[in-house]
């Protein structure tokens, strides 16, 4: 269903591929827009328990792409180093495939959670507890991941075989 990495050698392990989605704090979720047009917008987001979650205002682009539609991208970039002299970069990403939906319940406390943790530096757990209570005006959205791949530059991968 999903194609193979055609350049195989740069593909990341299923643990480099999740470190890199775990340590980012942004990606770019690519959806069906409006009028067929491809809607990619950047957000805020947590990898958690396998899935990726992000906040949303109840109603907007993304909600309505996604209410259509619930077959989504989610791009993130982990390094992307600009090398000069060989007109190229030094770069690690991280592509997911999945569908997107606005969660309830249980689910909606512990994706709001997650993000808040993530964000939140050393604010006291109670001040972050508080912050998540209160907020009737987000939807959590979570991402069920059906396919994922990272990939790096050849570069990385030859200094990795030379140690």
């Amino acid at each position: 269903m999903f194609r193979e990495m055609r350049r195989k050698k740069q593909l990341l392990s299923d643990e480099d591929t999740r470190a890199v989605l775990s340590r980012g704090t942004n990606g770019v979720l690519a959806c069906h827009g409006d009028e067929g047009y491809p809607y990619a917008v950047p957000v805020s987001y947590v990898y958690y328990n396998d899935k990726i979650y992000y906040h949303s205002a109840k109603s907007g682009h993304k909600v309505d792409s996604i209410t259509k539609n619930p077959k989504v991208s989610f791009a993130v970039v982990d390094e992307d180093t600009i090398v000069s002299e060989e007109y190229t970069t030094y770069f690690r990403s991280v592509i997911a495939f999945g569908k997107a939906r606005i969660v309830e319940g249980d689910e909606w406390y512990e994706g709001f959670k997650a993000l808040v943790d993530k964000y939140s530096g050393n604010l006291p757990e109670e001040v972050n507890i508080k912050e998540i209570q209160g907020c009737k005006t987000s939807h959590i959205i979570a991402i069920d991941v059906e396919h994922i791949t990272g990939k790096e530059a050849i570069e990385y991968v030859r200094a990795k075989n030379t140690k």
